[in-house]
């Protein structure tokens, strides 16, 4: 194995996402052979150097690792986390420890119900939640009231949140309506902390329940709540599969860069 930035190799042996990894080491939590390592862009080699998390070895994981890609239809009440100084219960729970040690890929909050992978590949991870890749992260949602089309349209063209940073926009479509609530459709292409919910608190409609049904390629049927299942290779590789818009980009570059090396 090649040397590779830190984060990468933390992630790539499953203890923790790129971007935990990230945070980790800048805490101070991470060795390169004896030597506390705070910068993420360092560099290491498996094959030559120990690195450490917390005091524990990862070069063994790296060595050894096959990759398990799991989807959870997860409930309400969960926490998607592996630990919680609260004791709240945990999405790994749910699933069996035979699989390993395995990590959310990006996050849905406690009350927050639907699709969830949980994985040991920080690739993987990596690539679901870098909003630069556009996987699409599709949710029902329930709001509290009858928002006004003005409104909505904000949301579409995006609004800026209670943090001041402005969402990119996103696909809003109303699926039913009452005279005291909206169900809509959401389709977003990046994962903010508690997005949606913030997204309709900042026109004044609170969500009154939430669900992801599709992320990128997958869908959330036939599974209960709790319910899961291994991915299969073939819905693995979909996955990592750029959009359609992005593929077309990089053949067109490709072939420009064909014919101007056939012109010199």
């Amino acid at each position: 194995m090649k040397a590779e930035r830190l984060q990468k190799l933390i992630a790539a042996a499953g203890v923790a996402s790129r971007r935990h990894a990230e945070e980790l080491i800048a805490a101070g939590e991470v060795t390169i052979n004896g030597k506390v390592v705070t910068e993420p862009g360092t560099k290491a080699d498996p094959a030559q150097d120990h690195i450490k998390v917390r005091g524990r070895l990862i070069n063994p994981l790296l060595e050894a690792r096959e990759k398990v890609y799991v989807l959870l239809n997860k409930p309400r009440g969960y926490l998607s986390s592996v630990a919680d100084p609260e004791g709240r219960p945990l999405v790994t729970e749910l699933v069996p420890q035979s699989l390993g040690r395995l990590h959310p890929v990006g996050r849905l909050d406690f009350n927050t119900e639907g699709l969830l992978l949980l994985t040991n590949d920080g690739e993987l991870t990596n690539f679901i939640t870098s909003a630069r890749n556009r996987v699409a992260k599709v949710y029902e949602v329930k709001v509290k009231g009858v928002p006004p089309d003005s409104a909505i349209e904000r949301l579409r063209r995006g609004i800026r949140l209670d943090d001041g940073v402005r969402t990119a926009p996103a696909e809003i479509e109303k699926v039913d309506e009452t005279a005291h609530n909206v169900w809509y459709e959401v389709i977003l292409h990046e994962g903010r902390n508690q997005q949606i919910r913030r997204m309709f608190d900042a026109i004044g409609h609170s969500v009154l329940k939430l669900r992801r049904v599709r992320l990128g390629s997958l869908t959330l049927e036939p599974l209960a709540p709790k319910q899961w299942r291994l991915l299969a290779p073939a819905e693995v590789t979909r996955l990592m599969r750029p959009p359609a818009k992005k593929r077309a980009a990089t053949k067109a570059k490709a072939r420009g860069a064909t014919h101007g090396g056939r012109r010199g």
